[in-house]
C-alpha cells in the first residue's frame, strides 16, 4: 500500500503562488502515476494534475493549465505542484494520489478519481484578500 502525505498548503492572497509536496512511500517501482485532485466546499472533488514517472508526461484541468505546475521532487519518489497566479476558485483540500495501472489507461481516465489507488490525507489551500 502507498502511503501520501502532502505539505506546504496554506493562505495567500489573489496572484500569489504556493508550493505543494506530496512524498510517498511503499511504491514499488518508477511507474505508474501521482497526480493531485482538489475539493472546494459544496463542490465535487475535480482532477487538478497528473504526472506520469515513465515518460514524466503532465496532464492539466483547463482550469489550472498554464498557472500550475507538476513535477518529481529531488527524492524521484514524490511529486511537486507549483502554483503561480492563483485565484480564490483555487480554494479547496488538494490531495495526492497515486496509482499504479498502464500507462495506456492513464493516458484516457488520468483525470478520474477511481483510476487512482491511493490518496492522501490533504492539505487546505486558501486564496482570499
Amino acid at each position: 500500500q502507498v502511503q501520501l502525505v502532502e505539505s506546504g498548503g496554506g493562505s495567500v492572497q489573489p496572484g500569489g503562488s504556493l508550493r505543494l509536496s506530496c512524498a510517498s512511500s511503499g511504491r514499488t517501482s518508477n511507474s505508474g502515476y501521482m497526480g493531485w485532485f482538489r475539493q472546494a466546499p459544496g463542490k465535487e472533488r475535480e482532477f487538478v494534475s497528473s504526472f506520469t514517472w515513465s515518460r514524466r508526461t503532465a496532464y492539466y484541468s483547463d482550469s489550472v493549465k498554464g498557472r500550475f505546475t507538476i513535477s518529481a521532487d529531488n527524492t524521484d519518489n514524490g511529486v511537486l505542484l507549483q502554483m503561480n497566479s492563483l485565484k480564490p476558485e483555487d480554494t479547496a483540500v488538494y490531495y495526492c494520489v497515486s496509482g499504479a495501472k498502464s500507462e495506456a489507461y492513464y493516458k484516457v481516465y488520468y483525470y478520474l478519481g477511481s483510476s487512482y489507488d491511493s490518496w492522501g490525507q490533504g492539505t487546505q489551500v486558501s486564496v482570499s484578500s
